[in-house]
């Protein structure tokens, strides 16, 4: 497939990348040009991608966008000890309509997730994840997406699809694809009790702000689970963003949105990272900086990637067994890295979502919990959701 519908990197964006030093990532990635094309993706393991569409916020009033200022911050930062390439594909255009910047989006995600190639996806409005998702609609037959997110978006499936209502179009639309749903960072003032509620039906995991604060530790099984990752910006406290960024006082902080990113990284899982509702202002300096390390930091996280969760060598891993109120809970944490797993039972009887035993990453705390004859509670949304 070509990526005809891509338009290249700006100009005046690559004459900035010319004066930096030849250390620096924009003078390291492949970029697309109006002179060079689209990048060769032979041995590229990251590929940034713009979505220049924001037609579905609930807010829209007509006004335009660009990520310049995001692609001059990034391009000026230093690799880590980093073996993976990176190319940056330069941006879709808004289409005729929005359906068909969703088509391009999901075409263009679905043939770099099949080449091995993850998508970092910079937008406009979060409703892109809807086609983010249905990217993976020939790829895998159960999707776990993770929201790091103020809100939980479910909205009303009934109407049109908006930013802010996208999640029930997901949960709701054929083919049903979605395994699981997690919401990071949650403040429960924006949300609801109905959708609250809503989420604790659908056995869906949830953290509140405050949790994901006093331990940001807590998000790494949930990032390890995840095929696809959401950030919206709004989930990040004002204090740190340009002036039409700002959505509210509290919310994560630079460190803890560059923590997630990175546990998203290493993730062997993730195959694709959207950060969404991207606002330009006059004093964006700080907005382009925070989104150019949040990729960093997932970068980074890629490259650190061990593969662990292949339990087929009896030699890597060690196996625990506990019993809680009759349920035989059988964990596994890995010799290589210290990250543990506990495993969903296949019911046979039951027609479920998996196919087969399927291992959840868990905590070294949910194996205590556990061992003082606790489930825990992942597991048993998970065993529920497997019910159904």
């Amino acid at each position: 497939m070509n990526f005809n519908f891509l338009s290249p990197v700006s100009d005046m964006v690559l004459a900035h990348n010319e004066l930096l030093p030849q250390q620096a990532l924009g003078r390291k990635i492949r970029i697309h040009s109006k002179q060079n094309g689209i990048p060769d993706l032979d041995g590229v393991q990251l590929a940034i991608l713009g979505v220049i569409e924001n037609r579905n916020d609930e807010n829209y009033i007509g006004e335009d966008f660009n990520l310049n200022e995001i692609r001059k911050s990034f391009y000026a930062l230093f690799p880590g000890s980093w073996t993976t390439t990176i190319a940056d594909l330069g941006d879709i255009n808004k289409g005729e309509t929005v359906e068909d910047t969703y088509f391009a989006l999901k075409s263009a995600i679905s043939v770099l997730v099949q080449k091995k190639v993850i998508p970092i996806i910079l937008g406009g409005s979060q409703d892109l994840t809807y086609a983010n998702y249905r990217a993976y609609d020939d790829l895998i037959p159960m999707v776990n997406i993770v929201n790091v997110d103020s809100k939980f978006d479910i909205g009303d499936s009934a109407k049109p699809i908006k930013n802010n209502s996208f999640v029930g179009k997901i949960i709701l639309d054929q083919p049903f694809n979605l395994f699981n749903y997690s919401t990071l960072g949650y403040q429960t003032y924006f949300n609801s009790q109905e959708e609250i509620d809503l989420m604790d039906r659908l056995y869906f995991d949830a953290y509140r702000l405050g949790d994901v604060s006093k331990d940001i530790t807590i998000v790494e099984p949930i990032l390890r689970d995840a095929n696809i990752v959401s950030i919206d910006l709004g989930s990040i406290k004002a204090s740190e963003v340009s002036a039409k960024q700002r959505v509210s006082p509290n919310g994560l902080d630079g460190k803890e949105i560059c923590a997630i990113s990175r546990y998203a990284g290493i993730s062997n899982k993730v195959s694709s990272l959207g950060i969404w509702e991207y606002k330009p202002s006059t004093d964006d300096e700080v907005t382009a900086m925070l989104i150019s390390q949040i990729i960093w930091y997932f970068i980074e996280g890629v490259n650190y990637r061990v593969k662990d969760d292949d339990f087929k060598d009896a030699d890597s891993y060690q196996k625990f067994i506990t019993l809680v109120e009759d349920q035989e809970l059988i964990f596994y944490k890995s010799i290589r890295t210290g990250r543990w797993w506990i495993e969903i039972p296949f019911l046979s009887e039951v027609n479920n979502k998996l196919k087969k035993h399927t291992l959840l990453p868990c905590t070294h705390q949910d194996y205590e919990d556990a061992c003082n004859n606790n489930v825990p509670e992942r597991w048993y949304k998970a065993f529920q959701k497997n019910c159904v």
